[in-house]
């Protein structure tokens, strides 16, 4: 997971270095790289997920990607389910689409967006994009979008589309996710996960599907790997508080208490289960407790973050791939 947040250094070293790195999980095996898109905050310099992604799809060449989510309110859905294809397309069906609302309704609001008519808009717009994907022609007739007779010369690599991300907030959120057979990813402490992600599991039993056909059910952790357990903590402490900085930026401009209330240090963070910094065998035992307690399938760890340099970046990567991975499978 990455908020390709502000690490510091010039927009342009800033991306260079994001690539590399993105490079490097390639090489390394990773499964998928997630991109969240934010605007207005140096907690988001990907604001254009489509324009980032674009490079990484060049990038790479086995590694899937995606944004975790499109913030489908603030987009026509025809212009988005285009740019989805040209992903798909580009990368040779490696696209994996997340869409949602978008968590921060004052990003919204600098948008002209009314944030009481988003969940009206992200439906539709959400309804749309997924008919956009698997018809030819497409025609839909809302309170927010109206569209006739659009053509979709454009088609999804994959069929009938990129698979679904969603990420996932409270047990009635499940309902849809199973629906469509969305991958999903949770935000909150593990036992707090648990009982969203076995709704999910009981709506697609209730679907008569198999376990076996499962999508993914994940959780975000920051996680920080390094040879020795003060070195992995010395990164994770420096690199922590330019992010969360970051992440409340916008809501300190206005005077708004944030929606998460995340501790300001790391030590915290980690005392609380929400991130783990340490060696090997450290982040071993840290996500097999994870995964027994929220009966999770899936980690979508946050390893570059803040003011965390290449190198530590490039050597906490290699670790995981190389000695934390393989034993969780």
């Amino acid at each position: 997971m990455d908020h390709v947040d502000d690490s510091g250094l010039p927009p342009s070293q800033h991306y260079a270095q994001r690539l590399k790195l993105v490079e490097a999980m390639d090489r390394l095996g990773f499964y998928s790289y997630h991109v969240a898109e934010h605007h207005g905050t140096p907690l988001g310099l990907a604001p254009s997920p489509s324009v980032y992604l674009s490079a990484v799809a060049q990038r790479t060449r086995t590694l899937r990607f995606g944004p975790m989510v499109f913030v489908a309110p603030l987009y026509h859905p025809m212009r988005l389910a285009e740019e989805i294809c040209m992903l798909d397309q580009m990368s040779t069906g490696r696209l994996q689409l997340g869409i949602g609302r978008g968590a921060v309704w004052l990003e919204h609001e600098i948008y002209d967006v009314d944030p009481a008519s988003s969940a009206e808009r992200y439906a539709e717009a959400r309804d749309l994009v997924l008919q956009a994907l698997t018809q030819t022609t497409v025609n839909f007739s809302g309170k927010h979008f109206r569209v006739r007779n659009f053509p979709m010369v454009l088609r999804p690599y994959q069929t009938p589309r990129p698979p679904l991300w969603y990420g996932i907030g409270n047990p009635e959120s499940a309902v849809w996710a199973a629906a469509h057979a969305a991958n999903v990813v949770s935000l909150q402490p593990a036992a707090v996960a648990r009982r969203t992600l076995d709704r999910y599991r009981e709506e697609w039993h209730k679907l008569g599907r198999a376990d076996s056909a499962l999508p993914f059910l994940g959780v975000a952790r920051h996680v920080v790997v390094a040879d020795t357990e003060p070195e992995a903590r010395r990164i994770a402490r420096a690199a922590y508080p330019r992010w969360r900085a970051s992440f409340s930026s916008l809501w300190d401009k206005r005077g708004v208490p944030t929606p998460l209330n995340l501790p300001h240090e790391w030590d915290a963070l980690q005392e609380a289960g929400q991130s783990v910094a340490g060696t090997p065998a450290t982040v071993r035992e840290y996500l097999q407790a994870q995964r027994a307690t929220a009966g999770a399938s899936f980690f979508l760890c946050q390893m570059v973050f803040g003011e965390i340099g290449y190198e530590e970046a490039l050597r906490s990567l290699t670790l995981l791939a190389g000695e934390v991975a393989p034993a969780l499978e």
